[in-house]
């Protein structure tokens, strides 16, 4: 069992207080056919009412894959996880007849990659307090985020869904622009949002390259556009942006988080 990196840290590490602050985040919303998502990862204070736009609309599936960037560098290039998650809301099952059907493809088995990364992490408790835990993941650990890779991990992640006729939503974590004055973030990722919308990953790591965009999780994006696409999306949709600034009131240094679904 993959136990909580991050808890006390990026979100509270009581029980009670992580169900408040979700409550708290996630407004009564109506549930969209979501197919795939982009969803920041920073702390709960920063980015969780960003994420809590996609998570409070998705729909009940049996599994929720969830692509995440490596932060640390440890592991397989891309690697998933087929132990179970614990959070402090509960234990969370690793949906291992998907993870069998990607044996042998560019995704590895590794539970390394995912020993002290966030990414994923900070999504599980969204997804339990909307679902409880008869829910399933596939979590995917991404070190390697060029556009041949992601594209790769996209199809076949979309291959053993359609495979094993299983109906999944495939959330992408990534936050957007670093570290810069928040007029310059916001020009960047207005760019870079913009090709997500699109759907169209060439432009993506276009504008990427134009702008030397400092976005965390371009792989995991592209991947999870490539899924939506085989899944049956064709639009994506912008439900909010912001900034890290927006809640220190700093502008000077901030990291950029928008909430995206694919229907």
């Amino acid at each position: 069992m993959r136990p909580p990196a991050v808890a006390g840290q990026f979100y509270p590490s009581s029980p009670g207080e992580l169900g408040r602050q979700l409550d708290e985040l996630m407004p009564l919303a109506e549930e969209m056919p979501v197919v795939g998502g982009v969803v920041p990862h920073a702390g709960y204070i920063y980015s969780g009412r960003i994420a809590a736009m996609v998570h409070s609309r998705l729909p009940k599936r049996e599994t929720y894959v969830i692509l995440g960037p490596n932060h640390h560098g440890i592991g397989s290039p891309v690697a998933l996880s087929r132990d179970s998650w614990r959070t402090p809301l509960g234990v969370v099952a690793a949906d291992n007849e998907l993870a069998d059907l990607l044996a042998g493809s560019i995704i590895d088995h590794d539970e390394s990659a995912h020993q002290h990364e966030h990414s994923i992490e900070v999504q599980i408790p969204f997804l339990q307090r909307r679902f409880g835990d008869d829910i399933k993941i596939l979590a995917v650990s991404m070190g390697m985020q060029d556009e041949q890779t992601a594209s790769e991990v996209g199809e076949e992640i979309a291959r053993a869904a359609l495979k094993l006729d299983r109906q999944c939503v495939v959330i992408a974590s990534s936050d957007f622009t670093h570290y810069e004055p928040r007029d310059v973030a916001r020009k960047v990722d207005s760019q870079i949002i913009e090709s997500i919308l699109n759907m169209d990953i060439p432009q993506i790591y276009s504008r990427v390259y134009r702008y030397n965009a400092s976005s965390c999780g371009i792989g995991p994006i592209a991947a999870a556009i490539t899924a939506s696409r085989l899944l049956g999306a064709n639009s994506g949709k912008l439900l909010s942006y912001g900034t890290s600034g927006d809640v220190s009131g700093d502008y000077s240094q901030v990291v950029g988080y928008g909430a995206i679904v694919f229907t």
